[in-house]
């Protein structure tokens, strides 16, 4: 399974250009990939999009035949047309999608941060080896204390998981798949990836990896199962782009424990001048 985490900036790239069709042909000069994860995609919001109110999620699908598209909308807003502005998390799957989870993740209020509504898309879809949740996400980056508890939001769709794997089966009225009630496979094995807004080494990136509780296990560092101690390749304040004022790295893929001895390869696609954040790669094998 080959998976693609990107944070486009609606299009934006380092040169401060919005420019949508170039973020399109980066994706496809990055490879050929079952599942794409998007962060930070714009429909409306004409102020962000070089002053044309673009629906980049309708062209973003347009774009890959032969994905399903699934958009989570963080931010959800009326526009002066009538019309919505939304941001958020969208996730391309040529994999067969079952379930669909759109998590809207705490936003503790903190006098005098500037914040913004923050979403977890969850997706499970059909590999090769069963199914797999594949979770798109994007934390809130001026609030430490937002991100704490939006990381412990993360820890517990992973607990939901586990219990639901450790209770009875269903019923065969349960397993009935015309119905909103109808109990659909949602596996522990699970991937998440987005902007984290957080280094390596800080108090975020501990929490997230640690365990959650006695019988769940943290989710763990794709990069450091492949490579170890070797450092994560920066992400962001490459290129010339205005943000940050020096290269580090926020962008990851985490997995579940199980998940662990699949990881094949991780790779960061330091070249491209398409955002202000790079690309990252994950192929399981």
């Amino acid at each position: 399974m080959k998976l693609l985490s990107w944070n486009i900036q609606w299009g934006r790239g380092a040169d401060g250009e919005v420019n949508l069709p170039r973020t399109i042909s980066a994706i496809r000069t990055l490879g050929d990939f079952d599942v794409i994860c998007l962060q930070e995609v714009a429909v409306g919001f004409a102020g962000l999009q070089g002053g044309v109110a673009t629906d980049s999620v309708a062209r973003l699908a347009e774009a890959f035949p032969g994905y399903g598209a699934h958009f989570a909308p963080a931010v959800d807003l009326p526009d002066a047309a009538g019309g919505r502005s939304q941001f958020g998390n969208l996730t391309l799957s040529r994999l067969p999608v079952g379930q669909v989870f759109r998590h809207s993740l705490p936003r503790p209020p903190e006098d005098g941060v500037p914040s913004m509504p923050r979403v977890c898309l969850e997706v499970v879809v059909e590999g090769a080896h069963g199914p797999v949740r594949v979770l798109n996400t994007h934390l809130e980056y001026y609030s430490r204390v937002q991100r704490m508890t939006q990381i412990a939001a993360l820890h517990a769709l992973q607990c939901d998981a586990v219990r639901l794997a450790a209770s009875a089966p269903p019923t065969l009225d349960e397993r009935k798949q015309d119905s909103p009630f109808a109990v659909w496979p949602r596996p522990v094995s699970a991937i998440i990836c987005g902007d984290f807004n957080c280094e390596p080494g800080s108090p975020e990136y501990y929490r997230m990896t640690a365990p959650i509780s006695a019988d769940v296990s943290g989710w763990e560092d794709a990069w450091r199962a492949c490579y170890g101690d070797i450092p994560h390749l920066n992400t962001v304040g490459l290129n010339g782009a205005e943000w940050p004022d020096r290269p580090y790295c926020c962008d990851y893929f985490f997995v579940s424990a199980d998940l662990v001895d699949r990881v094949d390869a991780v790779a960061v696609d330091q070249a491209t001048a398409a955002s202000d954040h790079q690309p990252i790669r994950l192929i399981l094998d």
